[in-house]
């Protein structure tokens, strides 16, 4: 993945996403420019991507046509809508993806934390509606000055893609997932069109406790 460009969240951002993650005859091809306008859950959500098509080259993994069709950035995909939908939504859209389609385990506990896991950051102790949030790769926890800091790799402020570090006590909580039963993709076919919980969150406020309960927490 690359390093620099700018974080945004206009249009432009999302539109550089579909030419980012661009499908075409049963293939992703995951090229994120590093002079783009990015985004947290859109810089994620392409290494989820390009996690997929490594798994499908190395022969560990197969998806049907209806699946792969699934996993694409759509032009005026909802929150909650698909899977992207649900990976880009507010509160824990990752986990509860993950947790719907049974993707792998989804935790709140840094002691069993590993580098590489999906991390979804909250900034203050509000979900929803009137959240901060931060959607990450974790890498580990390190020492500074005595005080334990977080790194991450993400699409940041203001410099977009690229590793950070932040004081653990800045992170109001956090939500933990990992990628362990990719097999599991094919859930979205029977899965409702839209998480109306997920939906619900760019209106609504929730609390870290419904969130944890959403996710099988």
């Amino acid at each position: 993945m690359p390093d620099g460009g700018e974080y945004s969240t206009t249009p432009v951002a999302t539109i550089a996403l579909e030419r980012a993650a661009h499908f075409e005859q049963g293939r992703f091809f995951v090229l994120p420019s590093p002079d783009s306008p990015s985004f947290c859950s859109g810089a994620t959500y392409m290494v989820f991507l390009k996690t997929i098509e490594e798994l499908r080259d190395e022969g560990r993994l197969e998806l049907d046509p209806d699946t792969l069709e699934a996993l694409v950035v759509r032009e005026g995909q909802h929150d909650g809508e698909g899977i992207w939908g649900r990976w880009n939504a507010n509160g824990p859209g990752t986990a509860r993806l993950f947790a719907e389609l049974r993707l792998g385990p989804n935790f709140a506990d840094f002691a069993s934390a590993r580098p590489g896991d999906f991390m979804k950051i909250f900034w203050t102790g509000e979900v929803g509606c009137y959240e901060h949030g931060h959607s990450v790769v974790y890498l580990g926890v390190e020492m500074r000055n005595g005080e334990p800091y977080v790194r991450y790799w993400s699409s940041n402020i203001p410099a977009g893609y690229g590793e950070k570090s932040v004081p653990l006590r800045t992170i109001a909580h956090a939500i933990f997932s990992r990628l362990e039963s990719p097999e599991n993709l094919d859930r979205i076919k029977s899965a409702p069109p839209t998480d109306e919980y997920l939906a619900s969150l760019l209106i609504r406020r929730s609390s870290f406790v419904e969130a944890l309960e959403r996710c099988g927490l």
